[in-house]
């Protein structure tokens, strides 16, 4: 049976006895054990850059995978005079290959650059067949652990390489410059996989009898559509750890024929014909929201239909006290929408774009918010909390249990007859309240 899964940010125990068996050797998943292919030869990272042995498959020979380690306790050494750059938020790994000062051969023919030449040029081929046997990068580096820092290696993700460049380094003990080559790697995105990527890929890649496509069934969905579209989709499948705070937009909506899918319909069809009206209960909501672990939040009042600077409703949230507190303006959008419409990035970017310091804005929808939006918000650090739909009927739902023996309907009313003034005011006044 092939090993396990290698996790992104796990630690492994790199034994020098490398056996697979224990799973755990001194509190740490075993990389052996977790890279173990019975009866194939092992993995390693006795070097830099290590490529393993290649297959000769239906297609052709194949290399099933090339494991790169950096060791940062070395940069800048003799030794190692470069700096590796391991950015995995962003998806993106800078590494420098492994020609070094005083070697006579040619750059691109020490073992690790040619492989991972040979590596890059799969990675810029023009069609899905072409890229099918395309040699995935699995990347570590070597961490400290009890003040040794040898012998554990944290996993960092699985690439390809978008650039491959010459440049001249300093190095040496006589700091004389020599000619290396360093690698733009693009980190793929494996939130489908929760961050992990299978042996059993690398294991099928390993399988002569397999041809690339048959391989590629186990890979990675970011991987795969990589192969069917190229570079051109990088944007997209590039590792990007915002998307771990992204909601997808399949657990933003009730569950078809449920009672929350009925009450948001219901919620949905008695305000599209008054989608001002709306406004009254995407205010009440979202104070409710904002009040949530004991916030202290003041509703202000709803703006004109027209001329409202694109605000349906001001607020005031309050935190601290004395001379240890402050308050922020909190600007409202309501939008009601059929309840499987989404809400754009370009929608909550015109929210952000009129708030001023010291303001928060609030997007309240009976829709979902769409994966992308999601992404800008998150990696623009945007100052915005959103509702769905989901969130907006769970709250109305707990409103109408508590006040109105769970009418729905007898809820709606009470808020839109208790509606808060409806003035053209400047946001900024509410702070004198």
């Amino acid at each position: 049976m092939a090993g396990g899964k290698l996790r992104v940010g796990q630690v492994f125990r790199y034994a020098s006895g490398k056996d697979p068996v224990p799973a755990l050797l001194d509190g740490y998943d075993n990389f052996h054990h977790a890279t173990h292919s019975p009866g194939l030869r092992r993995a390693l990272l006795e070097a830099g850059i290590n490529g393993m042995a290649k297959v000769a498959g239906p297609e052709g020979l194949r290399r099933p995978a090339i494991l790169i380690r950096s060791s940062p306790w070395k940069a800048g050494s003799s030794e190692t005079p470069w700096h590796d750059v391991f950015d995995l938020d962003h998806g993106h790994v800078r590494y420098f290959g492994d020609h070094k000062p005083g070697l006579k051969a040619a750059p691109g023919t020490t073992t690790g650059n040619a492989a991972l030449l040979e590596a890059f040029n799969g990675h810029q081929a023009p069609t899905p067949t072409e890229r099918a046997p395309a040699t995935p990068l699995l990347l570590f580096r070597a961490v400290s652990r009890n003040g040794k820092p040898k012998g554990h290696v944290e996993f960092c993700g699985l690439g390809l390489a978008e650039r491959a460049e010459r440049v001249v380094q300093w190095g040496g003990r006589e700091h004389t410059t020599f000619t290396n080559y360093v690698y733009d790697i693009a980190l793929i995105d494996l939130t489908d996989e929760d961050d992990s990527v299978s042996w059993d890929w690398i294991h099928a890649r390993r399988d002569p009898s397999l041809t690339p496509a048959q391989a590629l069934a186990s890979a990675p969905r970011a991987w795969r559509a990589w192969v069917k579209h190229g570079n051109s989709a990088l944007p997209r499948l590039r590792r990007r750890v915002a998307k771990a705070r992204i909601t997808k937009v399949s657990d933003q909506r009730a569950a078809a024929g449920s009672p929350e899918a009925a009450d948001l319909e219901a919620v949905y069809k008695r305000f599209d014909g008054n989608k001002h009206h709306f406004e009254a209960v995407a205010a009440t909501v979202a104070a409710r929201v904002l009040r949530g672990s004991g916030r202290r939040y003041t509703e202000g009042w709803l703006t004109r239909r027209s001329g409202d600077g694109g605000a349906d409703f001001v607020g005031r949230l309050d935190l601290g006290s004395g001379l240890a507190g402050t308050s922020l303006v909190v600007l409202g959008q309501a939008k009601c929408i059929k309840p499987d419409s989404l809400v754009s990035a370009e929608q909550i970017a015109r929210v952000v774009a009129r708030l001023r310091r010291g303001w928060i804005g609030v997007y309240v929808t009976t829709g979902s918010y769409s994966e992308p939006a999601q992404v800008e918000m998150v990696e623009d650090q945007y100052p915005i909390a959103l509702i769905n739909g989901m969130d907006l009927i769970r709250e109305l739902r707990a409103i109408a249990r508590d006040d109105h023996g769970g009418d729905l309907f007898a809820c709606l009313d009470h808020i839109l007859t208790g509606t808060a003034t409806t003035t053209n005011r400047r946001p900024e006044e509410i702070l004198l309240e």
